[in-house]
């Protein structure tokens, strides 16, 4: 086999294009790997090595590096992921003979549960902006598709009016890797949509955006604009300690199992592609089932 050669910073672009146009990832997938290998291609040029000539104790050193940084388990996860699909890209295309990375283990990460809201707390942050407003009215409106559809920031502010189907109930998602699924949306989500779509939108609508969520100059959000709505609003509900932009996304999933949803259909309602990444609001659900019962039961 004739190995390849190409300079470290192109084989980093013909990978990212890669996953652009063959696997069809979204923008914020890719740019999560281009993050990851940056920091690979950073640490090759500190210790003078070449990225396609690492070995597999090369790449355990720049994780062990990554994890003295304070770097989470989940994050780390990710890194070893995105290593372990770059190198096998690398093997593919010839650039490399064996791939350093194929042996490597993800840290175990369920033990990192997400962060999440009570019932109580939800229905809290829910009412806080002020719906005799029209900018209050579209974040609540914001805020109960968050939570009533369980969806991602990003899902969010790329909804369109086309995806709307309220009289069924449902909107059609745009998820990661531009995957489409059907996500239902309760009553109380229905009715602040509709009615911010029947009396908000028109007047804020000045380019004819296909968008569903617009500010007062016509235009889209950004996930950091949605952050900080959340933010403002979780401080106004004494929660800004717990607040962070999946935080409806995990509430949501842990309430469902919480009320007997199974996993798979959680699973589906979320849009993971693998239900070992739906498992961990299981542990979710069980560790505040301890804690409840260290709290309250008499002999705990």
């Amino acid at each position: 086999m004739t190995v390849r050669s190409e300079k470290a910073e192109n084989l980093l672009k013909i990978y990212t294009d890669y996953l652009t146009v063959e696997r069809g990832l979204s923008a914020n997938t890719v740019g999560s790997y281009t993050l990851d290998l940056e920091k690979l291609l950073g640490y090759c040029s500190q210790q003078k090595k070449n990225l396609t000539r690492l070995k597999e104790t090369d790449l355990v050193n720049f994780l062990h590096f990554q994890a003295q940084t304070g770097l989470s388990a989940r994050s780390l996860a990710r890194l070893v992921s995105s290593l372990k699909s770059f190198y096998r890209f690398l093997q593919l295309e010839n650039y490399m003979e064996t791939n350093p990375a194929s042996r490597l283990n993800s840290p175990a990460i369920w033990f990192t549960l997400p962060q999440v809201l009570t019932e109580d707390e939800v229905t809290r942050l829910l009412e806080q902006p002020d719906t005799s407003q029209p900018y209050g009215l579209r974040d609540r409106a914001m805020l109960e598709v968050l939570y009533g559809g369980g969806l991602r920031v990003s899902e969010l502010i790329g909804l369109e009016l086309k995806d709307i189907r309220l009289k069924d109930g449902f909107l059609v998602c745009k998820g990661k890797g531009n995957k489409e699924r059907i996500v239902p949306i309760g009553r109380q989500a229905g009715h602040w949509l509709s009615t911010y779509l029947r009396d908000i939108r028109p007047g804020w609508d000045k380019k004819g955006s296909p968008l569903v969520f617009l500010s007062r100059r016509g235009s889209g959000f950004t996930r950091q604009g949605v952050w900080k709505l959340l933010k403002a609003y979780g401080q106004k509900a004494g929660l800004s300690e717990k607040i962070h932009p999946h935080i409806l996304r995990h509430s949501f999933a842990t309430h469902l199992l919480e009320h007997g949803a199974d996993l798979r259909s959680v699973q589906m309602l979320l849009g993971h592609s693998q239900i070992t990444t739906t498992q961990i609001y299981t542990h979710v659900s069980r560790e505040r089932l301890r804690k409840i019962y260290d709290r309250y039961h008499p002999r705990a």
